[in-house]
């Protein structure tokens, strides 16, 4: 256990930092009515404001926590108690066969992972009337070939009326093009629409940016007017960002990459209801990054189980794309294990041209995973800034609030950082500094 779990990981399990402090005052023996543990999970009664203790346990295999709290924190700050305390006392916990809680919970679990498993089998089982596929899917193209046609009158309607005017214009005039979006089932260009609304009140630069986003829906829309002449990857690429799902068990039959993938970062947006997770991976021996994401709405849990600043070994499944980031993780082949580095970029130079590459590739690329080291934080210009050793600077995003945080595990010294580049600025994810991984 405590060759794979530090403090530090088990934190970054945490959903916010108060929950993170509070399960660091929980992780002490004399909160806990009893402690128990077997190979598989670990479990323990807290006396909390209740009448009855809560009852907490844990999954180790994953991790996978439940808690009888009624906190809609996952973890709870309980969760995180009980598993700092079994990473520094184990010896406190009785080895003996679970509580009747304990083995309803672990049994419910497994039948909900057999259930899955039978379903995917049956999917792939069935098949589909084909006839009734072609419809569906004509339909559907159908109605987005009508959507994007509309999209690009809009388009050029906001260019003929001048860019500096769409400041004035009420919400409607963002939010209709994107209810048509959804109409007509391209939900991807409906959040490119709606978070176009925000631009104009972005500071400085907002033209630029606004006619950015601009040029890559045009873009968009004319490679669909050509999909069929475009290479796979871009073919695919594009149907992402339209919306296409793609199927996963279809992914998961392409071709596996096996290596030891280090877990860089991750970070939480929240979407109106739904939550987007974004866990960002590098591999040691392919030397190409790798992302992960997850989708909860409102109050469901989001997948915790792949930890930043743990590596892993594991064959995972890229997405198909001209530049492939998104993955499925296939198979774990051995139990995460803290990092011993954080290997980046030497310069900002090599970092910004391994952006062109992509970006050459893929010119719809959101976000790009850079690690940098031997980089200092500066502040100058009311502003963050990464230097490097030849002298070049990188702007840091003016959302990211831990600037003086960062000057302080540096301390004027060089350190190495992990963070998502848009192409305009830089937001730490991570970092690493003495030797250790910090979560930011």
């Amino acid at each position: 256990m405590s060759t794979t779990w530090t403090p530090d990981t088990i934190l970054a399990l945490a959903p916010e930092a108060k929950s993170a402090k509070s399960g660091r005052d929980l992780a002490t023996l004399r909160k806990w009515v009893t402690l128990g543990c077997h190979e598989q999970a670990v479990w323990g009664e807290c006396q909390g404001s209740a009448e009855s203790p809560y009852q907490t346990q844990i999954d180790l295999a994953e991790p996978a926590f439940h808690c009888s709290c009624p906190s809609r924190k996952f973890p709870c700050k309980h969760a995180l108690g009980l598993f700092l305390l079994f990473e520094s006392q184990p010896a406190a916990f009785k080895s003996s066969a679970p509580p009747e809680w304990v083995a309803q919970w672990l049994e419910g679990r497994a039948k909900r992972a057999k259930q899955r498993t039978g379903k995917t089998a049956q999917s792939a089982d069935e098949v589909a009337d084909p006839k009734a596929q072609t419809k569906r899917a004509a339909e559907r193209q159908s109605k987005v070939a009508a959507g994007l046609q509309e999209l690009d009158t809009w388009l050029q309607d906001v260019i003929r009326g001048g860019i500096a005017l769409v400041q004035n214009r009420p919400a409607s005039f963002w939010k209709t093009p994107a209810a048509r979006m959804v109409d007509a089932q391209a939900p991807g260009l409906a959040r490119l629409v709606r978070e176009m609304s925000g631009i104009p009140a972005s500071g400085e630069g907002w033209q630029e940016r606004l006619l950015n986003r601009v040029g890559s829906l045009h873009l968009i829309i004319e490679g669909y007017k050509r999909i069929e002449t475009l290479p796979a990857g871009t073919q695919a690429d594009i149907r992402a960002l339209i919306g296409w799902a793609q199927d996963q068990d279809e992914v998961l039959a392409g071709e596996t990459v096996r290596d030891r993938w280090l877990v860089l970062g991750r970070r939480v947006d929240e979407e109106e209801r739904l939550r987007v997770q974004r866990t960002w991976l590098w591999g040691c021996e392919s030397r190409r990054p790798a992302l992960i994401l997850h989708f909860a709405h409102n109050s469901q849990p989001l997948d915790m189980s792949v930890v930043p600043g743990t590596g892993l070994e594991a064959s995972i499944v890229f997405f198909p794309g001209a530049y492939p980031l998104r993955v499925l993780i296939k198979d774990r082949l051995t139990a995460p294990t803290p990092l011993e580095s954080l290997p980046g970029y030497r310069t900002i130079a090599d970092a910004v041209a391994a952006y062109a590459n992509a970006l050459s590739l893929n010119p719809w690329l959101e976000r790009f995973p850079i690690t940098l080291e031997s980089i200092v934080p500066v502040h100058r210009d009311e502003r963050w800034w990464m230097r490097d050793p030849q002298g070049h600077v990188l702007p840091l995003a003016s959302r990211f609030m831990k600037g003086w945080h960062l000057a302080a595990l540096s301390g004027g010294h060089p350190m190495t950082i992990f963070g998502e580049w848009d192409g305009d600025d830089l937001l730490p994810l991570s970092a690493w500094s003495d030797n250790r991984f910090v979560q930011l």
